[in-house]
C-alpha cells in the first residue's frame, strides 16, 4: 500500500492528541482557489511569524488516492 504520511505528519499529528505543543491555530486559507480552512504551526522567526500547514481541510477539488488510480 502507497501512503503519503510522512514522518513529519504523524508527529505533528500526535503533538496535536497529546496537547505536548501549544503553538498550533486554526487558519482560513484557500486551495486551487477554494476556500479552505489549515491547522497550522505557529513560531516566531525575530519579528515576524512564520505559518506552516500541518492539514489542510477536504475540497471538492481534492482526489482520495483510490479515485486516481481507477
Amino acid at each position: 500500500m502507497t501512503t503519503n504520511i510522512t514522518k513529519a505528519h504523524s508527529d505533528s499529528f500526535q503533538a496535536l492528541r497529546d496537547g505536548a505543543v501549544s503553538n498550533f491555530a486554526m487558519f482560513s486559507c484557500f486551495v486551487n482557489g477554494e476556500p479552505a480552512a489549515a491547522i497550522v504551526a505557529v513560531n516566531s522567526d525575530g519579528a515576524d511569524y512564520v505559518l506552516t500547514p500541518l492539514f489542510v481541510s477536504v475540497t471538492d477539488a481534492i482526489t482520495p488516492m483510490d479515485d486516481r488510480h481507477s
